[in-house]
């Protein structure tokens, strides 16, 4: 490339980040009060809801612990040196449903035990050669599964976690790309079903049985492969023999994925105007609706599918002013004067412009699905940090993973 050719493309990305701040800043502006805004001193990267209480992976180093009805910060765990990208609970005693012990992964390649009664540090585990990407607990066969940057899924032996650290217990390795979502299910018979997805849109289904022996083995058997995303799947949730997938591909896909049923019925691919970063099925929640709430930029989306085959837009809402990150379901339970339990559904988003927002199920219901996202961009610019240390001790970035860390990195 020429040195006049290079000053020109300078140019045209100078102008182009020009003009993204500036259309992010009147929209930030415009929005500033939309859905009852909790703000954070990074991004949330990932969320989890318990009872009136907010988890939430920071990419501030940090996980919090915030309640919802007030937005105050009760709790922040601090120990990681990078953001902090999922967390799980586990039982402090096993088989309670006690979920005292919170588990996070972090860009810093660790997974750490932490006891939720006194924020106390339990563990530090040296997990992968490359970001900790996203975990999941399986509590009736004692199962942590972590995967990462590093394309490899590692399956961790939970037994003892208060005396010890979480135990190698298995991996697999046949993703080409990094894997970014995994989910499973424990089987009557004590195997599990486990998911996992890789940023080339490539779906594997293991079965994981464990040997038998002194030390927790698990084996893995590849069952199926899929193929029905064209690039990056952003989200995974199977339950009720269906497996539903955000890409950014622009589409959220359920797919049957129940060998022994043949009578389950398709939902056609859900399209969107941008990438699709989040999903949340209401089918398989609390609320038990036969709706679809889906982030694609900046937009919050519903969708009716009590009529499989034709899934119709009910409503949208122009949320955030960046990229929604995750959506869950808070069912809020208060006592009113009277002393009658009163619940309301609410919808729970986080975005990478630092908030967490809150909007009642009725407004989204209500809302009006003419695209109000107008002209999204789906491609966000900014400048990548450069990274720190010894040469040998960096991990080899893609450039979708330099533009998540720069997009990370904007509000801290």
């Amino acid at each position: 490339m020429s040195e006049i050719t290079a000053d020109h493309s300078y140019l045209l990305r100078s102008a182009a980040e020009l003009e993204l701040t500036e259309a992010r800043r009147q929209k930030a502006e415009k929005t500033k009060s939309l859905g009852s805004p909790i703000q954070l001193t990074g991004n949330a990267i990932d969320i989890q809801i318990r009872g009136n209480y907010a988890w939430i992976a920071e990419s501030a180093h940090v996980a919090k612990k915030i309640d919802l009805e007030t937005g105050r910060t009760l709790q922040i765990y601090r120990g990681h040196h990078a953001p902090v990208t999922c967390l799980a609970f586990y039982d402090r005693i096993p088989n309670s449903g006690d979920e005292k012990l919170l588990i996070t992964g972090s860009w810093d390649k660790t997974i750490k035990i932490w006891d939720t009664n006194t924020k106390g540090l339990i563990s530090t585990t040296a997990a992968h050669d490359d970001f900790v990407k996203t975990l999941l607990v399986v509590p009736s066969v004692k199962l942590l599964v972590s995967s990462s940057s590093d394309k490899i899924v590692k399956f961790w032996d939970l037994s003892d976690v208060l005396e010890k650290p979480p135990q190698p217990a298995g991996s697999v390795s046949a993703h080409s790309r990094p894997v970014e979502c995994i989910a499973g299910i424990a089987n009557a018979d004590g195997s599990v079903t486990l998911f996992t997805a890789d940023t080339m849109g490539v779906l594997k289904v293991w079965k994981l049985e464990r040997e038998g022996g002194p030390r927790p083995r698990w084996r893995s058997t590849l069952q199926d492969t899929l193929n029905h995303h064209r690039t990056r799947i952003t989200e995974i949730i199977y339950d009720a023999g269906y497996i539903w997938t955000a890409s950014s591909d622009e589409t959220v896909q359920v797919v049957p994925y129940q060998p022994e049923s043949s009578d389950q019925k398709p939902i056609p691919p859900l399209t969107h105007p941008l990438p699709v970063r989040a999903i949340l099925p209401l089918a398989l929640s609390d609320l038990e609706e036969p709706y679809i709430v889906t982030g694609y930029g900046d937009v919050i989306r519903l969708y009716d599918v009590s009529t499989p085959s034709e899934p119709e837009v009910l409503g949208e809402i122009d949320a955030h002013w960046h990229d929604v990150t995750a959506l869950r379901l808070w069912i809020q339970k208060s006592r009113t004067d009277d002393g009658r339990t009163r619940i309301e559904p609410w919808i729970i988003s986080t975005s990478l412009d630092g908030t967490i927002r809150r909007w009642r199920f009725s407004e989204l219901h209500d809302s009006k699905p003419d695209n109000p996202a107008g002209q999204s961009k789906a491609t966000v610019i900014a400048p990548t940090p450069q990274p720190s240390g010894n040469a040998k001790d960096q991990v080899e970035i893609t450039e979708e993973e330099e533009r998540e860390l720069a997009e990370l990195m904007e509000e801290d």
